[in-house]
């Protein structure tokens, strides 16, 4: 609750032009944007760009935020069509996978504990076609999958984050579910439950 008034506060302010406000509000949560931006465009160059567009577009924009969503889910909004865009302006079709992305059958869990190296080996070939899944999805439905898997946003958080219905977040997350869940299948590097052969694990 400290930290949501803080942020109220600073946001208050840096509205009011204070920039010494606005620099705080970045420091606050330039490692997520940055973090969002590199699953989004696969590079941290591009993810840097991104994100200093993203950090420009809100400055600017400043004086039109109204408060409804949290500052932080307006921040992931232009962060991630700063992202959209350039991806599309680039032509380019790079992602990079996050820890684990779970549905029902789908589960890909990469844990960054000690592992041996087999098991390194085959959490890093899992990561690679996870980041291959991801790219083979168009920008709007790996932006939206970013979002609810790797980030944690709600449902709610998403449509107002993306200017989106409900509906249509739920049936995007489903579809680019549906999309990832058969590239893997098909690269051979995933296994619904049923279908597998018994691990010893339950599930």
């Amino acid at each position: 609750m400290k930290e949501q008034t803080r942020e109220h506060q600073l946001v208050m302010a840096a509205k009011g032009g204070d920039e010494d406000a606005f620099a705080a509000l970045v420091r606050l949560y330039e490692k997520r944007v940055f973090a969002l931006a590199v699953r989004m465009c696969g590079s941290r160059e591009d993810a840097a760009e991104a994100a200093q567009e993203a950090f420009l577009a809100a400055w600017q924009g400043l004086s039109f935020f109204r408060g409804d969503a949290s500052f932080s889910t307006w921040l992931y909004r232009l962060t991630s069509n700063a992202c959209v865009d350039l991806l599309r302006r680039e032509g380019r079709h790079r992602s990079a996978a996050g820890p684990s992305l779970d549905d029902e059958g789908l589960s890909l869990d990469v844990p960054d504990t000690a592992l041996s190296p087999q098991d390194e080996a085959e959490r890093q070939e899992l990561r690679e076609a996870i980041d291959r899944g991801l790219a083979a999805l168009s920008p709007e439905h790996r932006q939206i999958l970013i979002l609810r898997e790797m980030h944690q946003l709600s449902y709610d958080e998403i449509a107002e984050a993306l200017s989106l219905d409900a509906g249509t977040v739920k049936s995007r997350i489903s579809r680019a579910r549906r999309q990832l869940r058969n590239f893997l299948l098909k690269d051979g590097n995933f296994s619904p439950p049923a279908a597998s052969k018994a691990t010893g694990k339950e599930g």
